[in-house]
């Protein structure tokens, strides 16, 4: 029997509606957030379980993270970097929230895989399946990914390009954990760098734009957002 779609129907179908919830979990109020935060994941799960098959190498394993841990490397060359100018320039402070720095770390370490996963398994070979040329398919990942965090002035650019530069990678290494700790120990040095005035303790969509330096904040994640 033949299937009702073609894999490449489903492969879009799929993609707009799994960046059409993580939209609408962004820029939705509590407490419908929070709903619609774990039906987007379900949504993720459920499809990315379903298509495993088409999906590998998801990028979890060993291969490819040796020769790929210099992207590590340089994250982290240019976090130090970053704290150095900060430091010079006064901007410097500490992270948001009464966590301690070991569990905020450990926190947005694996949200960062979350983040990468999204971005290059559901997202890039999902585009790279339906058709798209690479170059196409890596500039309009990163378009997306990009998107996901308006209005924020800070994290738009920084996710347009690291977007694309961790989609080029991806397909070079085919490994998530060397990008996932280049994203969190990046994320983390424009965390403590940039003034919270600028970027709002990294927050996207409606978190931004009600942003109150007095306020206290739920911390409730939203994907594709660098918190």
């Amino acid at each position: 029997m033949r299937p009702l779609l073609s894999a490449r129907t489903r492969d879009l179908i799929e993609l707009l509606v799994g960046y059409g919830l993580i939209l609408a979990v962004i820029w939705t109020p509590n407490p419908e957030q929070r709903v619609l935060y774990w039906i987007a994941w379900g949504w993720i799960a459920v499809t990315s379980i379903l298509r495993r098959k088409e999906s590998r190498p998801y990028g979890f394993g060993v291969k490819g993270f040796l020769p790929s841990l210099w992207i590590a490397g340089v994250a982290i060359v240019l976090f130090f970097l970053g704290l150095w100018i900060a430091s010079r320039l006064g901007t410097l402070h500490n992270l948001y929230g009464p966590l301690p720095v070991s569990v905020h770390i450990a926190e947005y370490a694996l949200w960062a895989l979350m983040q990468q996963f999204i971005l290059q398994v559901y997202v890039l070979l999902r585009l790279l399946r339906i058709g798209l040329p690479r170059w196409l398919a890596i500039a309009l990942a990163a378009i997306l990914f990009a998107a996901a965090h308006v209005p924020n002035p800070l994290l738009v650019p920084v996710t347009l390009f690291w977007g694309a530069v961790s989609c080029l990678l991806y397909l070079r290494y085919r490994n998530l954990y060397s990008l996932a700790l280049a994203h969190g120990i990046l994320g983390m040095c424009l965390a403590v760098t940039v003034p919270n005035a600028v970027h709002h303790h990294l927050r996207v969509g409606l978190g931004y734009l009600e942003y109150h330096p007095h306020r206290r904040h739920p911390r409730f994640p939203t994907p594709l957002s660098l918190r």
